[in-house]
């Protein structure tokens, strides 16, 4: 039996938008008044590149136009297996707003320094150090 491809693109396409000196983290409904705080993210479609999927979902998620400005890193994610991948994105035009309702509660642009509260696991490693030097905490 051939031994899969452990590169294999990633499934999971993650945007990480700086704006103006903040991040943009959106407010996913995960139950009855519950809220999972994260980046625009979804899954990477068939023939679409890491940044490219991160673009899209940004479009679908927020109406925000972004571009991709660097590939940050990819890895299995460590609570759910999940392949990730993580996109940084400059905005090209637009005003983010919840473009999908059924999928998102909120939308917030976060400071450095508030990152903890809307992510108190702590970030990947990668993310944390571009947001570190992207943010001038």
């Amino acid at each position: 039996m051939p031994q899969q491809n452990t590169e294999e693109q990633p499934g999971i396409a993650v945007a990480i938008v700086v704006h103006e000196g903040r991040v943009l983290m959106v407010g996913r409904r995960i139950g009855e008044g519950q809220l999972s705080w994260q980046f625009p993210a979804g899954e990477v479609g068939p023939g679409e590149t890491c940044e490219d999927a991160a673009v899209r979902e940004v479009r679908e998620e927020t109406g925000l136009n972004v571009a991709p400005a660097k590939l940050l890193g990819k890895r299995a994610h460590p609570q759910t297996g999940r392949r990730m991948c993580y996109t940084a994105c400059e905005v090209v035009g637009g005003t983010a707003r919840i473009a999908d309702p059924e999928e998102l509660a909120e939308l917030v642009w976060v400071t450095h320094g508030d990152i903890p509260q809307y992510v108190p696991h702590g970030l990947f490693e990668v993310v944390q150090e571009y947001l570190d030097a992207a943010l001038h905490p």
